[in-house]
């Protein structure tokens, strides 16, 4: 197995991770106090989340008056792609 394929199932063993991934794969710009109140956790958390997702290239942020507002991100590499199909 490749180191590759480790880091994408441990960045997608996080029940917390996949809860954002499905909450922005509806298509949903959302900040990160917005992510952290709709799966009800901490706003520090919620941030590590979405860095490790991030550096996956599963979710973008894009700055918007002030605020990182995050989505998922619809040019997902091919093998993060068929990891996430299984996962939600």
């Amino acid at each position: 197995m490749s180191k590759r394929w480790v880091l994408i199932f441990k960045a997608l063993g996080n029940i917390n991770r996949l809860k954002i991934i499905k909450l922005l794969a509806d298509g949903k710009s959302l900040n990160v106090s917005e992510i952290s109140r709709t799966i009800d956790i901490s706003l520090n958390a919620t941030s590590k989340h979405l860095i490790i997702l991030t550096n996956l290239d599963a979710v973008e942020g894009i700055g918007k008056d002030g605020h990182v507002f995050y989505r998922f991100n619809s040019d997902l590499p091919n093998d993060i792609k068929k990891a996430v199909r299984l996962f939600i």
